[in-house]
């Protein structure tokens, strides 16, 4: 089983388990079958990785295809392309536009020319199977199901849930984060943050603003306020959500398909809310600050890195991009200690000050962390102000 470059979807199995429980006949068939086809293209895709071409670049460029209910990719038809008019079809037009959205994000935000970095043509496939309950990145295209229309709704109706599979892509061709365990939940974690990120610069949204929610619109789409992740407080975003948000509480499960490949979908809540706090700890913009040290840290990785490993560098990461004991950096470090996850070579005096601030409160936020910091500043200042005078009374009385 290729560990670099599996199917990766949005929708994990024990979710579809928890379809298949339903009262509702066509919501248990559809995710039993969702499992199943799921479960047949992964086997697909391990074959297929160890022979997989380099990706043709085309200016990212998109193309969708339209599926008509199959389950081929051969027979699909064009039903809307770079340079032909909007479609009448809601599906393809919504893929389109958030395909658009991601490669624009990836471009300005980040200086990146597409998923590859060298301008990779962006394929969609709308329509994909009969009430099929997912959306997947396979390492060469987008494929979105439409749902069973109870449970799951059209998958192409959340710019985060495109987004976050686009990101597998860019995981893909910078870390690849083998799948399974600590750095397949850090694969996953890739993506709810890139994919919260350009759902929030698409609404220029601040880091206090933003739901901090992936697949709202998608995940039973009749019952308001769920989702299928939340990276504010993972473990909520639905009844029974089994995500840990802390390392005390880490998810332990086979290696295997329906292990979810060691829990990597529940587990991604750690770092998840790590990303989380180091945002609002910052405030303002998260594209523009904790943004960037995650994507400098995702480039500087490898593929069997644990979470302490890539805590360790984006700690690093935003003392290169702001500054060593920068309020970036404090807020960093910050995250990670309230989710357990130690961090290594942290200066001494930087730890101690910023834990006082911090004070274990769950990140309470950067206003308390600041104003801590700020009182400590300010209580230095008034010792140092106090010796200078002292050493001047000394100076006058010699």
């Amino acid at each position: 089983m290729s560990r670099t470059r599996p199917i990766n979807c949005i929708i994990p199995p024990y979710l579809l388990e928890k379809l298949m429980e339903s009262d509702d006949r066509d919501v248990r068939q559809a995710a039993l079958a969702t499992l199943l086809t799921t479960a047949r293209l992964r086997g697909e895709r391990s074959v297929r990785a160890g022979f997989a071409a380099a990706a043709a670049p085309g200016n990212a460029r998109r193309t969708i295809f339209d599926c008509e209910q199959t389950e081929s990719f051969t027979n699909a038809v064009v039903a809307r392309s770079e340079d032909g008019p909007a479609s009448l079809d809601d599906s393809v037009n919504r893929a389109f536009d958030a395909l658009g959205l991601t490669r624009d994000f990836f471009k300005e935000v980040f200086q990146r020319n597409s998923i590859d970095g060298q301008g990779m043509r962006l394929e969609g496939f709308a329509h994909y199977g009969f009430m099929y309950d997912n959306a997947f990145w396979d390492g060469q295209r987008m494929v979105f199901g439409d749902g069973d229309g109870v449970s799951v709704g059209d998958l192409t109706g959340s710019l985060d849930v495109i987004a976050h599979e686009l990101a597998h892509g860019v995981t893909d061709f910078t870390s690849g984060f083998e799948y399974h365990n600590q750095s397949g939940a850090l694969n996953e974690s890739m993506s709810d943050v890139f994919g919260s990120l350009v759902k929030q610069w698409s609404l220029k949204e601040t880091a206090e603003e933003a739901d901090w929610l992936i697949g709202a619109a998608v995940w039973t789409p009749a019952i308001e306020g769920d989702a299928l992740r939340s990276l504010k407080a993972p473990g909520t975003a639905f009844a029974g959500d089994p995500q840990p948000d802390r390392m005390s509480k880490f998810v332990h499960s086979p290696d295997t398909f329906f292990g979810d490949w060691g829990a990597v979908h529940s587990n991604s809540g750690i770092p998840n809310k790590a990303f989380y706090l180091a945002a609002v700890g910052i405030g303002g913009f998260a594209w523009e600050t904790v943004g960037p040290i995650w994507y400098e840290s995702l480039k500087a990785s490898t593929a069997d890195d644990q979470f302490q490993d890539f805590a360790d560098t984006t700690f690093q990461k935003a003392g290169q991009l702001f500054g060593v004991g920068s309020p970036e950096q404090s807020a960093v470090m910050a995250g990670w200690q309230e989710v357990e996850v130690p961090l290594r070579s942290v200066p001494s005096g930087l730890a101690r000050a910023r834990s006082h601030a911090f004070n274990g409160n769950g990140g309470a936020g950067r206003a308390d962390g600041l104003a801590a910091l700020t009182r400590q500043i300010g209580t230095l200042n008034d010792k140092v102000t106090g010796l200078t005078k002292e050493v001047t009374t000394l100076k006058g009385n010699r």
